[in-house]
């Protein structure tokens, strides 16, 4: 039996409830791709401004690129230690935005799909109770596919898992090169005020 026989198979004998958990589904397994892609192109160029930027730095700028996230909270004449953190936040802030949806994902979509397999296999034993018939023949293939909500949402989680920890590591080096610059900032603007 082919994979479209057996997906028509299964969407002709599953019922308004299962399908509305394998939407669910669908829909969290659509969200964690868009996450996951918009999030690595954002933070990508994030990244290498802020890299970018703390090399010119390293190089003797006196200042951060005019596209770094802390060129508003730093001038010429220097940045003061609590106007440079509170960039420093917003920074963090940004880079982690989004990541929230993943983990919601991750950690609900196997009880969603859970949930979907006990409700199934609850209709199957009150179909089967009613009508009075049940040989093997009739219980396997009712429980096999209830199961398959079970499978969707282990299938729709570990990408979704996998895509936050993958994120939180990239927003991490962002910061980490954001408090790279913050610090040589405040370097200069002490030796300034020590001269």
């Amino acid at each position: 039996m082919s994979a479209f026989e057996l997906f028509v198979n299964f969407a002709a004998r599953s019922g308004f409830f299962t399908w509305v958990i394998m939407i669910w589904l669908s829909i969290y397994f659509i969200i964690t791709f868009g996450i996951l892609f918009s999030r690595y192109l954002y933070l990508g160029y994030w990244l290498s401004i802020e890299k970018s930027s703390l090399e010119s730095m390293l190089m003797g700028a006196k200042n951060v690129r005019d596209d770094s996230i802390l060129r508003k909270c730093s001038n010429a004449s220097g940045a003061s230690e609590k106007l440079l953190n509170v960039c420093k936040n917003v920074a963090e802030k940004n880079a982690t935005s989004g990541l929230w949806m993943l983990s919601i994902i991750a950690s609900t979509a196997p009880f969603i799909g859970l949930f979907g397999t006990v409700v199934s296999i609850l209709q199957t034993f009150s179909g089967l109770g009613q009508s009075g018939s049940a040989s093997l023949g009739v219980i396997a293939p009712a429980i096999s596919e209830a199961l398959v909500a079970t499978a969707t949402g282990i299938f729709v989680a570990i990408p979704a898992y996998s895509a936050n920890l993958f994120l939180r590591r990239k927003a991490y080096e962002v910061i980490v090169y954001v408090q790279r610059e913050v610090d040589i900032l405040l370097s200069a603007h002490e030796s300034k005020r020590d001269n």
